[in-house]
């Protein structure tokens, strides 16, 4: 009984009307309920009942490819196998015997390709060796096979994905255009390089394990030789990249034109440099001719020395000498900052971000409290203040503000830190070298003294910026 094409409770009440009646000519009747997960839930409760308690000489066999699909009442009272995808050099020695007992020719490259196409199973690869031998008669190959799957050449797919990869993408256009133009789909060619480069990675880190059935003897040359020639970063970023192309190319109104520009955003990334190339480049000043900075000795008088450092995330740290910081208690800001010494945390903060200092004189300040702003942290301010600085202090409460907080004033001075930073030579190397870059923030730090007689200061390789 196919389930799908009779999912109402009629086709199960008419199966079983016929269950309680004994086999006259065998032992046992055999009922296999196909996509049973297609039955509707009447259904499945009609059949119950039966499945609770079933005659002895009736025996069901429910098969699906949906298992969490099937009611929990209806597996509790069944058997469950679970059948496993067939390897792919079993497939193509089934394939093999079949055509041999069918008088039928197919060559190794056919049967590899019937075999990798069914993905584990002999019923849909056979189905597909029918359709081969309908369009081939008794003597099947690998063309036809490819022709009629729509797939391309593999050995072409290796050159477009050798193409892509060395930065030459007129190259690689020519051999998509020429494997479309020989019937290959666009969605089927991307689906194959992904294919490609996952195999060449995993050849990559398992290079003993057992040779793939599905490729020939010169394609797994060629794939080792790939595997030594591309690193892992790269073959990992192009991976991401074809990745994120399948459903660009899948709901693209042109899929030719999403193809293309795919493998030319591949052919991009594939020269360029990866963040760990790049630091180690910008460090030791080997950065190629045209695109090197100035260094640290060659700055404008006066800039302060800068050195980036680049994480995997394509955002730029930068630092810069630390600046001094002024006397306590001489204007607003080291005022506030005395209350943070003193564990004045909540205090503090509301000063910090919710108070404007409309003026400051030692023992006066005239205060804009923002709405929102406690009257009872205000109140304490000149208290606390006469008593860490032995000073008598007045507030005056204003009613109209009219300048910044001291948190709007550290944004702003962070932003043109940030702008200030953007300018500087090696940072735009590293913001051209990785585009949609950004900087992300601005560490202050102090350099190492110069020794007499030293042009540079000096800092490792491993001291992050």
């Amino acid at each position: 009984m196919d389930a799908a094409s009779h999912t109402g409770v009629e086709g199960i009440r008419q199966l079983l009307d016929n269950v309680k009646y004994a086999p006259t000519s065998v032992r046992t009747k055999i009922y296999i309920i196909d996509e049973v997960h297609m039955l509707s839930n009447s259904s499945f409760n009609a059949l119950l009942k039966t499945l609770e308690e079933p005659p002895p000489h009736v025996k069901f066999i429910m098969a699906t490819t949906e298992i969490r699909k099937v009611p929990i009442t209806v597996l509790s009272r069944c058997q469950r196998y679970d059948l496993r995808r067939i390897d792919a050099d079993l497939l193509a020695e089934h394939f093999a015997h079949v055509a041999k007992l069918e008088e039928i020719e197919i060559d190794e490259e056919g049967l590899r390709l019937l075999a990798r196409a069914a993905d584990g199973s002999a019923r849909d690869g056979l189905s597909l060796m029918d359709q081969a031998i309908a369009r081939g008669g008794t003597s099947v190959t690998g063309e036809q096979v490819r022709d009629m799957l729509g797939l391309a050449d593999r050995s072409l797919v290796f050159d477009l994905l050798t193409n892509a990869l060395s930065g030459e993408p007129a190259k690689a256009l020519e051999l998509v255009a020429t494997l479309h133009r020989d019937g290959a789909d666009p969605l089927t060619l991307l689906q194959d390089l992904l294919d490609v480069t996952h195999q060449i990675t995993r050849h990559k880190v398992l290079p003993t394990r057992k040779g793939d059935v599905t490729l020939t003897a010169a394609e797994q040359k060629r794939m080792g030789e790939l595997a030594t020639g591309l690193s892992t970063p790269v073959l990992a970023r192009a991976w991401q990249v074809l990745l994120k192309g399948v459903p660009e190319v899948q709901s693209a109104p042109m899929p030719m034109a999403a193809l293309e520009m795919l493998i030319i955003r591949l052919a991009h990334i594939g020269t360029m440099p990866t963040p760990g190339d790049l630091i180690k480049k910008l460090t030791d000043g080997s950065l190629p001719a045209g695109t090197a900075p100035q260094t640290q000795n060659s700055a404008p008088t006066g800039a302060p020395a800068m050195r980036a450092a680049v994480g995997m995330s394509n955002t730029v740290a930068v630092a810069q000498p630390a600046v001094q910081a002024q006397p306590m208690a001489q204007d607003w800001r080291s005022a506030v900052a005395l209350f943070y010494e003193k564990k004045e945390m909540v205090l503090g903060a509301q000063l910090h971000s919710s108070v404007e200092c409309l003026s400051f004189a030692p023992g006066q300040l005239d205060l804009y409290p923002r709405p929102g702003t406690s009257q009872q942290v205000l109140s304490r301010v000149a208290t606390l203040l006469q008593e860490y600085t032995g000073q008598r202090w007045l507030v005056n409460i204003a009613k109209r503000g009219g300048v910044k907080t001291l948190t709007e004033e550290d944004e702003e001075k962070a932003q043109d830190v940030i702008n200030a930073a953007a300018e500087h030579p090696l940072v735009k190397a590293v913001l051209l070298a990785f585009p949609g870059a950004k900087i992300e923030a601005v560490r202050d730090k102090v350099l190492p003294e110069v020794a007499d007689g030293d042009e540079t200061p000096t800092q490792s390789p491993d001291e992050d910026a």
